[in-house]
């Protein structure tokens, strides 16, 4: 398994995760898509947020940065976040 965190913050970036909540639905149904998903984390911090996929392979984080690059992209341009700072690698010890 692969894991992705990607964290916001910054200018914008709470702004951000308030539309993420507002459509979380639509945050979910999208990533959900997501080929070889295992798991999908959202969470709000102070000064904005991050979010954590665990993924079969690194083929699927890699698409689920995509593809939730282009959903803020579409969605929420408006906040003018600054683009997360990207943390991956394969997952040592995962517990459900």
């Amino acid at each position: 398994m692969h894991a992705v965190v990607r964290s916001y913050s910054g200018a914008g970036a709470r702004q951000l995760f308030d539309i993420l909540q507002e459509r979380k639905a639509d945050v979910e149904a999208t990533l959900r898509k997501v080929p070889g998903l295992v798991s999908y984390t959202l969470l709000g911090t102070d000064d904005g947020g991050m979010s954590v996929t665990v993924c079969t392979d690194k083929a699927g984080a890699d698409e689920s940065v995509k593809v939730a690059r282009d959903w803020i992209q579409k969605n929420a341009s408006n906040t003018h976040a600054s683009p997360p700072v990207v943390a991956q690698g394969p997952v040592i010890v995962q517990i459900t």
